[in-house]
């Protein structure tokens, strides 16, 4: 028995140690790999500029310095990633590169989460039309171009439409899901309290279907989005935009002839063929040979660095003003309370970020990117009280991204000047609150619980059972108060009446055209037009350099949390419809675990608009 306990322990230990050692050899070879891949491309002379759109487009940068290797390694295959601020500043180097001959865009955006929003389309398209300014020319070929696509390259000199593809320009559509009958079923009871007959976060819990207001306001929301993509389509084409809304109508849009024939596209012709007139643009050598081509990721690692290309450069700055960095601050995705996730705003961990950057010295503006749907009330105001106080030393400019709604707006407002998209979703100035229980769900499985308590509001945060009369009342004098204290704040910053503020206010949503009409936002640009004014309103000359939160991760933090995240996964699974709505599923029941504040207040917009 010795013997076998012996050589039981002995295997062990054998195992563990080659256990050990796979994984030293995997991240030695994951340094290597890395490594390697940092090094600086070749652009070859001649080279067409390709944006295969099979990936997602967000605000943030990516958190690993080789954020392919990592994701691979943790059982994530999603689309690639690229961060907006790379793409519009390497397609503004490749404007002025004379080894750079035209660009190439094919392929299938894949939005994830928050990412590829209208907002960020806008900012990509613009670059777009910046680079065939000066005379390259710009060439696009799909096989199927939904609406963002098309959005993006209907401006292309040659807008190619493979002979058996077809345009998804329909409209949009929101498809909001109802928990309601699924928590009635399993015995899972919702109170709500709110402040806003448009405030609609609470719907999904408490109703079956829209109700007339958030009825209304959607419908307002998708009017304007879909009149900015529409007539911008229809402007890049040369057509009217009730040509491209009687196409639109008349379904010419699903097939090839009937595009080409409404004048969406330019021509159509097969893959192959593009290829070919590829390859005699760039002087490829035989029919097998590659037309000459680089990738936007490797092309923006050769030629781009930390410090702001020219369309982040301040207009006038000249070279005897004082240098400094300028910070741009993320605020991507939910905004919960304590440190959050990755693609979360953690109160906490944003606070402790300004607060460090309006200690440090070198930093002389601050610019806050918000893409974001709101959330935690409490960590709203963390992050807007530490940019207020940083607003006391420096310029701080907000930029808004796809949403900056309810608690998204909350923290733009502590800002000397927002810049919107047309596309952008805003406002949503409300608070309301979800109070959970479990009783029935817990009775009918047998279980039973009783309270002995000291106070009368001792058990408040208790899911066992529903609230009472006087719980409810006291958490709607919570929500009355930080509804108060939100429309106060937005009078204040935006010189409104109060009485204004509340007209606009009520939880209702605009989009970045109406904000700005409104009072709500100052103007309508990128992130690149608030760097240069924050830039130059604090004073410095060209050569500031940009510093970005959150920053990446060392190769040592990547490694500790891709070992936490690894798990064993099969083949990618496919896109289609079924996915897509599991993908939605998984998306909503996530939703549920953002909602942590400490006093159930939230100011929350619930819903996504889905350009695919």
């Amino acid at each position: 028995m010795k013997t076998f306990f012996a050589s039981l322990l002995g295997t062990l230990a054998a195992l563990l140690l080659i256990v050990f050692g796979t994984f030293m050899v995997g991240f030695v070879l994951l340094g290597a790999m890395a490594s390697f891949g940092s090094q600086e491309p070749t652009v070859e002379s001649g080279s067409y500029l390709v944006l295969d759109l099979a990936a997602n487009i967000t605000d943030a940068p990516e958190q690993y310095d080789d954020g392919a290797i990592f994701a691979a390694l943790a059982g994530d295959e999603g689309a690639d990633r690229w961060q907006l601020r790379m793409v519009t500043r390497a397609l503004d180097k490749a404007a002025t590169d004379d080894r750079i001959a035209g660009i190439y865009v094919t392929g299938n955006f894949e939005p994830m989460g928050y990412g590829t929003s209208l907002a960020a389309l806008g900012e990509v398209r613009r670059a777009l039309t910046r680079f065939q300014a000066t005379g390259k020319p710009v060439k696009a070929y799909f096989v199927y171009a939904g609406a963002a696509e098309l959005y993006l390259a209907a401006g292309a000199d040659d807008l190619v439409l493979d002979p058996y593809g077809s345009l998804g320009l329909a409209g949009l559509a929101s498809q909001p899901m109802f928990w309601k009958g699924f928590f009635d079923r399993f015995g899972i009871g919702v109170q709500a309290v709110r402040v806003g007959e448009y405030k609609s976060a609470i719907e999904p819990f408490t109703r079956k279907d829209l109700s007339p207001e958030n009825r209304e306001q959607l419908q307002s929301l998708l009017d304007d989005l879909w009149v900015e993509m529409r007539d911008s389509i229809a402007g890049a084409r040369g057509l009217e935009p009730a040509q491209v809304q009687a196409a639109v109508d008349a379904g010419d849009t699903f097939f090839a002839e009937e595009a080409m024939a409404a004048g969406l596209v330019d021509r159509l012709a097969y893959r192959d063929e593009v290829i070919a007139e590829l390859r005699e643009a760039t002087g490829a050598p035989g029919e097998d040979a590659a037309f000459t081509q680089i990738s936007l990721a490797a092309y923006a690692r050769a030629v781009t660095t930390d410090r702001p290309g020219d369309s982040e450069t301040p207009a006038g700055a000249g070279a005897g003003r004082e240098r400094g960095r300028v910070a741009v601050v993320y605020a991507e995705g939910a905004i919960v309370d304590g440190e959050g996730g990755a693609e979360e705003v953690g109160g906490d961990r944003f606070a402790r970020e300004l607060r460090a950057l309006r200690r440090d010295s070198s930093v002389r503006a601050i610019v806050l990117r918000v893409n974001s749907p709101g959330g935690s009330a409490t960590a709203s105001e963390h992050v807007r009280r530490e940019l207020a106080l940083a607003r006391e030393e420096m310029p701080v400019v907000v930029s808004m991204g796809g949403y900056a709604a309810s608690g998204g707006y909350w923290i733009a407002t502590a800002s000397d000047r927002i810049f919107v998209e047309p596309g952008t979703v805003t406002g949503s100035i409300g608070v309301f609150g979800l109070l959970l229980n479990i009783e029935k769900l817990g009775n009918d499985l047998g279980l039973t619980w009783d309270t002995v308590k000291t106070g009368e509001f001792a058990d408040l945060g208790t899911i066992a059972r529903p609230k009472n009369e006087a719980e409810l009342t006291l958490f709607q004098r919570m929500i009355d108060r930080v509804y108060v204290d939100f429309v106060a704040r937005v009078a204040e910053v935006r010189d409104l009446p109060v009485v204004r503020v509340e007209e606009l206010a009520g939880g209702r949503v605009w989009s970045g055209t109406r904000a700005v009409a409104l009072g709500l936002a100052d103007a309508e640009g990128g992130l690149a037009d608030a760097i240069a004014y924050a830039a130059g309103e604090a004073g410095l000359g060209a050569g500031f350099r940009i510093t970005e939160f959150p920053r990446k991760k060392e190769l040592a933090e990547a490694i500790s949390e891709m070992v936490i995240r690894l798990q064993p996964g099969g083949a990618r699974a496919s896109a289609g419809p079924v996915h897509a709505w599991w993908r939605a599923m998984q998306a909503r029941i996530g939703e549920l675990e953002e909602y942590n504040d400490p006093r159930h207040v939230y100011a929350r917009w619930p819903w996504t608009v889905d350009l695919r």
